[in-house]
This record gives C-alpha cells, sequence and structure tokens, in this order.
C-alpha cells in the first residue's frame, strides 16, 4: 500500500547533462536520478494506485523476459556449440559473459543516479536487442560468443535497473517479499522453457532468440512509459524543477563523462579479469598447457592489471565506483563474500548439468530442463515465504544460519548420487535443497548490502553484489572449465573401448554424438562413467568452496530491518 505523507521542497542544485534535466528538490549530495525517484515515489497517493500497479506488472514481465531467455539458454547452448563442433567451450563463453556483466554494472548504476532509471533501462535494451539479433543470425563460434555477451550484458542491466526501481519503490522491512515478487515469473518459466527449447531445438534454435528479440522491447517500453508519465506527475505537484544544464565545450564534457563513469577503471576491471580468468580456460585445452609461458604471462599480467584497478580505485579515481565508508562495512563485505563463495560453488558443476543429465541418465533435453528448472521454480516459492519471515521478525541473519548448512548438505548429497546406478529422484531432491538454501542466499544478500546503506547508494551496493557474483560466476565456470578440459579428455581415453578409443576427440566435442551412442551400449557407458567422475570432481571442489560461506555469515550484523526506512513513499 502506498504511504501519504505530506511532501517537502529543498533547493535545486544544476544539472550537469545536455539533455532535457531534471532536479529533484532534495539535499545537495544528491544525485539526480535519485532525487527523480524520490519525487516520484512522493507523487504517488490512492488516486494514482493504477499507474503504479501496472508500473509493477511490466516489471514483473522484463524478469519473465529474463527467466524464459535464461531456460532457453541454459537447455540450447550445449546443442549450439555442439553445432559449432564447440561444446567444450561452454565454460569459456560463460566466464567472458560473466565478466562482461560484472564490468558494465557499475557504469549502469552511474546512468542510473546521474541521469534516470528509465535511461538505463533503455541503453540496456537496445543493447540486448543488438545481442539477440547477432545470436539468432551467428554462423560461427566466434559471432555466438560477442552475442552472447552482448544479450547477457543488456538484459543482466536491464534486470539490474528493475532491482533498483524495486528498491526505490519498497521500505527494507518488505522488501524481501518485493524482490521475491519481482523474481516470481521463475515459476511460469521452469516449467514452459524446457518444452519451448525442446520446439526450438527441433525446428530452429535461431528463432528462440528472435523471439524474444521480439517480446522484450515491446515489455520495456509501457514501462519507459509509466515511469515518464509519473516524471510528469511529480513535475505538476512542483516536485520536479527544470534547470537549464552547465556549459560545457566538448572536450570538457567528454573529460567530465570520462572522470564521472571511472573509465579507466573499468578497462582496468575488464582486461584484468579476462586475461587472469580466461587463462585457466585456455589452459586446459592441450595437455601440460599449465606450464606454457603464455598461460603464466596471462596469470601474472592480469594479476597485477587487478592490483592496478584496486589501487586506481583507492588512491586515484576523482569518482570511485563505492563511497570508501561502503567498503569497509563489515556487513557489506560479508555479503559479497558470501556471494561470490556462492557463485564459485555453483558453477563449478553447473555449466554441464543438462548434458550430464541427458548422457548419464538418459533424460530427453526436455525432461533434463525440467530438472535443472526445480531451482528456478522453487526458488520464488520460497522467497516469498523468506521475504515473509524477514518482515515478521525484523531480522535476516537468522535465516542465513539456517540456510548456508542446507546448502552445503544438497551440495555434499549430489556427490555421492551424481553417478551411474542411482535414481534421477535424488538429483530432483536434491535441486529442491539447493533452491531453498541458494534462494535464501540471494535474497537476503541483498537486502543486507540496502540495510547497511542510504538510498542514494542503493544502485551502486546492487551493482557491487551483482559485480562480486558474476566474477564468482566467472571464476567458478573457469574453475569447471579447468576441470572439464583436463579430466573429462583423459578419462575418455582411459574408459573408451579400442573401436571408438580413437573418437574421442569427437565425442568430447559435441553432445550430438555423445547421445548417438544408444544406452546400455559399452561406448555410452565409458561416456557416462567419464562424465561422472569428472562432475564428482567439480562438485566436491564446490562443496569445500562453500564452507567458506559459514564464516563470511559470521562477520555480517544483524540489522534490524523493521527500523530502517530510507524511502518515504514507497509502494511495499
Amino acid at each position: 500500500m502506498v504511504n501519504e505523507q505530506p511532501s517537502k521542497t529543498t533547493e535545486v542544485c544544476e544539472d550537469p547533462l545536455p539533455l532535457d534535466h531534471l532536479s529533484v528538490v532534495k539535499e545537495q549530495d544528491q544525485q539526480d536520478g535519485v532525487r527523480v525517484a524520490e519525487a516520484i515515489t512522493a507523487s504517488w497517493s490512492k488516486s494514482s494506485l493504477i499507474t503504479v500497479y501496472a508500473w509493477q506488472v511490466f516489471m514483473w514481465l522484463l524478469y519473465f523476459v529474463n527467466a524464459l531467455q535464461s531456460s532457453l539458454t541454459s537447455n540450447l547452448s550445449a546443442y549450439i556449440t555442439s553445432e559449432f563442433s564447440e561444446h567444450s567451450l561452454l565454460t569459456v563463453i560463460s566466464v567472458v559473459t560473466s565478466v562482461m556483466s560484472a564490468a558494465c554494472l557499475m557504469p549502469i548504476a552511474k546512468v542510473l543516479n546521474i541521469w534516470d532509471r528509465t535511461v538505463g533501462i533503455g541503453i540496456m535494451v537496445l543493447i540486448a536487442i543488438m545481442g539477440l539479433i547477432m545470436m539468432a543470425s551467428c554462423t560461427n563460434i566466434a559471432t555466438y560468443c560477442a552475442a552472447q555477451a552482448f544479450y547477457t550484458v543488456g538484459l543482466t542491466g536491464v534486470i539490474f535497473c528493475v532491482d533498483v526501481l524495486t528498491s526505490d519503490t519498497s521500505s527494507l522491512r518488505n522488501r524481501g517479499i518485493a524482490f521475491a515478487f519481482t523474481s516470481s515469473p521463475s515459476v511460469i518459466t521452469a516449467f514452459a522453457g524446457s518444452p519451448l527449447s525442446n520446439q526450438f531445438h527441433e525446428t530452429n534454435w535461431r528463432w528462440a532468440y528472435g523471439t524474444i528479440c521480439i517480446i522484450l522491447p515491446v515489455i520495456a517500453l509501457p514501462l519507459i512509459i509509466t515511469w515518464e508519465l509519473a516524471k510528469r506527475k511529480a513535475d505538476k505537484e512542483g516536485r520536479l524543477q527544470y534547470k537549464p544544464h552547465v556549459a560545457r565545450t566538448w572536450g570538457e564534457s567528454v573529460t567530465f563523462y570520462i572522470i564521472e563513469f571511472d573509465v579507466i577503471g573499468i578497462f582496468l576491471m575488464i582486461g584484468g579479469l579476462i586475461l587472469f580468468l580466461i587463462s585457466f580456460n585456455i589452459a586446459g585445452n592441450t595437455e601440460d598447457e599449465w606450464k606454457s609461458a603464455k598461460i603464466i604471462a596471462l596469470m601474472v599480467v592480469g594479476f597485477f592489471v587487478l592490483v592496478g584497478f584496486v589501487a586506481y580505485e583507492r588512491w586515484g579515481a576523482q569518482k570511485p565506483f563505492i563511497p570508501s565508508h561502503l567498503l569497509i562495512n563489515r556487513t557489506v563485505i560479508g555479503a559479497c563474500l558470501l556471494d561470490i563463495t556462492y557463485q564459485v560453488s555453483y558453477y563449478c558443476w553447473a555449466t554441464y548439468f543438462t548434458s550430464f543429465l541427458q548422457v548419464v541418465y538418459g533424460t530427453s533435453l526436455t525432461q533434463a530442463g525440467y530438472i535443472s528448472a526445480i531451482f528456478d521454480f522453487m526458488d520464488p516459492v520460497w522467497l516469498i515465504g523468506c521475504g515473509y519471515l524477514i518482515r515478521v521478525t525484523g531480522r535476516f541473519k537468522w535465516l542465513l544460519l539456517c540456510a548456508v548448512p542446507l546448502y552445503i548438505l544438497a551440495s555434499g548429497l549430489m556427490i555421492y548420487f551424481r553417478s551411474p546406478g542411482h535414481s534421477v529422484g535424488y538429483m530432483c531432491m536434491c535441486q529442491i535443497f539447493l533452491a531453498v538454501g541458494g534462494g535464501t542466499l540471494i535474497l537476503i544478500e541483498q537486502v543486507s548490502v540496502l540495510a547497511a546503506s542510504k538510498h542514494e547508494d542503493y544502485a551502486a551496493m546492487l551493482a557491487l553484489l551483482s559485480t562480486f557474483g558474476n566474477l564468482g560466476g566467472a571464476v567458478g565456470n573457469s574453475v569447471s572449465g579447468a576441470i572439464w578440459t583436463n579430466i573429462l579428455p583423459r578419462k575418455l581415453r582411459e574408459y573408451l573401448p579400442a573401436e571408438t578409443k580413437e573418437a574421442w576427440s569427437e565425442i568430447y566435442e559435441s553432445l550430438e554424438v555423445q547421445l548417438s551412442y544408444p544406452m546400455g551400449s559399452i561406448t555410452r557407458i565409458a561416456i557416462q562413467d567419464a562424465y561422472a567422475f569428472t562432475q564428482r570432481i567439480m562438485l566436491i571442489t564446490g562443496t569445500g568452496i562453500m564452507c567458506l560461506s559459514i564464516a563470511w555469515v559470521l562477520m555480517m550484523k544483524n540489522i534490524k530491518v523493521s527500523d530502517n526506512r530510507n524511502v518515504s513513499q514507497v509502494v511495499f
């Protein structure tokens, strides 16, 4: 329900942008994007609830489009890379997209704060559409990789903008429920994504991305229009004021935005991460590659570039991404370390999960998609209850203390059950446990960093958390790729019978070839054993890493969210 409070006006500062600029009448140290958001939420009343609820529906639909795309990509990527005879490059592509997503979130947060929320959404939608068009028309693995980077960055940015809007319009006490609501479309796509993936696989997988390309702007445009209408309403009520921008030359404008968006820091972060993380994947392509000079050089140079990025952000950047006082806050540090640990643990094994189910258990693409989507189905269902528990108790740390052991237990059980001879039902059981534990972690990480910050820092805090999460995904995929490319070929050469031993490379690079051998045949059993051994190593690694999360949870403060209301006018 919308809270109705009297509006108040204060002095307006000049807008630095060469567009139609709005300054919300608020404290001088707040940026205009934050002021616009607060003016809009302050203007909401019972008479404007129809607009507000319509706006919420469009946010939900954007999450639906993203969840559907994620399901389609998860199910189809193994077949697409196999079509280019590059099945083993799944983790390399995931690392690149994770790094690019991590690098883009901080600049997006700057856009949301300096300009406006809808400007950020519009830019990200255009990037996503460009990537989807490339994806639908790609004819080689290089274009496929570039397309994935573009549309993943775009859709990640869109969802990040929606999360910031959700934070703008909800009280901290109810924010868990608000985040649970926006993520609830996964309940639908968990069932719809797998059969749709199968249909696209049997007809033309390119239309999977063509469909998303058509739907995305149709959903995003009404959200942008609704926010703009709300902005006009706030303007009519005198909560917004137009001001001429500060006059600058072209050179001064370039310098201003280079400093404001910390361009040097972005390049250092992207370059360092790509050099350091990709080296793990490249190292596994041939035997003894770890000893080669080029791999050692990539790791060393990448590491020192990352050190340079940290040093630059601390002492060189005029406008660093994150305020320094938040970087030393133990709740923020604990939540970020928890997120990166969780993502590393999960992606140590998840990338090849649907391939594993089809090869080892003989499931169809649809069935494998359903099992993989158990997490996506259970997660939003449980998160509504989790958000309600946060609202009722006013605390969140106790839920983390329950969720972490549950997740470690589920991950440990999968080490035992992930081998031929066990029922696939055990996989489903473990996925349920992982959904409850993992979903709780993701939700409370978001709530905790927002509880430790002010409204003007919300976008930066969510960007910082998402950056750590994407880096964790990149590290996890790098570890997964290193294990996969070093162990699976060796085990295939060891287990395959004499008549197919020479075909190990073709088998390794194509899921279609792996599935072409009938269940029960000597070659298929050998492939299953190689898969099971490799996946067991992945899970042992992931479970061991996840144990670190206990320390990160203990580091975090148990903030009472019921006493914290940074947003004066909210929907929830």
